[in-house]
């Protein structure tokens, strides 16, 4: 599995719970497990929710799905 898929499916499960649509980041944070520092890692690659949400901005929002919230972010880091 690519390291774009493992962490978007770890973005997909940390957001398993979460109430959509997700209209802030900071709604966002709060709906993550550790919040802001919850962790994804993929092999050497290893990035919390808070470094993350730096590639996010307002006109993201709302989110409608954790698919969406993992498929922005993981285009936006440019992940393969």
């Amino acid at each position: 599995m690519s390291v774009r898929e493992t962490i978007k499916g770890q973005i997909i499960g940390a957001l398993s719970a979460a109430k959509f649509p997700i209209e802030s980041p900071g709604a966002l944070f709060a709906a993550l497990p550790m919040g802001a520092e919850t962790t994804c890692q993929a092999g050497d690659f290893k990035v919390t929710a808070g470094e993350a949400g730096q590639l996010l901005n307002h006109g993201d929002f709302p989110f409608k799905s954790a698919e969406e919230v993992a498929e922005t972010i993981v285009s936006r880091a440019g992940l393969e």
